[in-house]
C-alpha cells in the first residue's frame, strides 16, 4: 500500500497505559501493509546499562518494531537512569531538559525517509521538562498530529477528555485514539468506548484486548484514518 510520509506524536492519558505496546503494534501493522517505518523515544526515564550505554526497554522495543535500522542513540537521545518523572531524574543527574534540544534531535532523525514515523512521549501529555516547558511543548514545536492511547479502566473517560482538551489547547489535531484494554475490564467496557467515540473529536483506531504480542494487537488496529489524514 503506497502512502505519503506520515508523522505522528503518540501520547497517553497517563503513564503505564501501553503507549509503547500500541506504538509497536501500529508499526507492526504498517510493516504488514508494506510500509517503511521509523520511531523515536526522544526522552526516556528508567534505563539500564547495556554494553556501556544507558538504554530504556520501551525505546529498544520501538527500535525492534520499526523497519528502519537506526542506532539506539538516535531512537532515544536522552536516556535517564531513574524511573521517575523525567525532570526530577534529570535534576538528579545534573542535567536540564529543554524543548529546543529535544526538537533538534527529533527533526534530525525525521529527515530519514519512511512512510510512517511515530514520536512517542513519556508519561502523559503535560509531563514537565523544566519549570517552563512540558512534553506538550515538544509536540507543539514539531507540529505533529497526535495519537492518544487510552487505558480502558475506571476514570478513563475523564482522563481521555481532559487529555484531548489539552491537545486541542496546544493547537494540535487529535489524529486518532486507541482503546487499550489494560488490566481487569469493567462490565461497562462497551458503554465506556461508546461514550468516548461520541465525545472525542477523532476516529477510533481500534480496541485492543490484552494481548501477548504486538502482532496479535496489530490485528485489532486500523491505519486507514491515519493514512487518509492530511498533515
Amino acid at each position: 500500500m503506497a502512502s505519503s510520509r506520515k508523522k505522528f506524536f503518540v501520547t497517553g492519558t497517563d503513564t503505564e497505559v501501553g503507549k509503547t505496546f500500541i506504538s509497536c503494534a501500529l508499526l507492526t501493522k504498517a510493516r504488514q501493509q508494506g510500509l517503511t517505518t521509523g520511531a523515536l523515544k526522544p526522552l526516556a526515564a528508567g534505563c539500564e546499562e547495556i554494553d556501556g550505554q544507558w538504554q530504556n526497554d520501551d525505546a529498544r522495543a520501538l527500535q525492534a518494531a520499526m523497519t528502519l535500522s537506526l542506532p539506539y542513540q538516535t531512537v532515544n537521545p536522552i536516556a535517564l537512569k531513574a524511573a521517575i518523572a523525567p525532570h526530577i531524574a534529570a535534576a538528579q543527574e545534573g542535567k536540564r531538559l529543554q524543548v529546543a534540544r529535544l526538537e533538534g534531535f527529533v527533526k534530525g532523525a525525521l529527515t530519514t525517509p519512511a512512510d510512517l514515523w511515530l514520536v512517542e512521549g513519556a508519561g502523559g501529555w503535560l509531563v514537565p521538562l523544566n519549570p517552563a516547558e512540558t512534553l506538550a511543548d515538544l509536540a507543539k514545536s514539531l507540529e505533529l498530529p497526535v495519537i492518544m492511547v487510552v487505558a480502558m479502566r475506571l476514570g478513563c473517560i475523564n482522563h481521555a477528555l481532559l487529555t484531548a482538551q489539552a491537545i486541542k489547547l496546544s493547537g494540535l489535531p487529535l489524529a486518532g485514539w486507541v482503546a487499550n484494554c489494560v488490566g481487569p475490564q469493567s462490565s461497562v467496557l462497551a458503554e465506556n468506548i461508546g461514550t468516548l467515540r461520541a465525545l472525542l473529536p477523532a476516529p477510533l483506531l481500534g480496541v485492543v484486548p490484552r494481548c501477548d504480542s504486538v502482532e496479535a494487537a496489530a490485528e485489532h488496529l486500523s491505519l486507514e484514518p491515519l493514512l487518509a489524514s492530511t498533515d
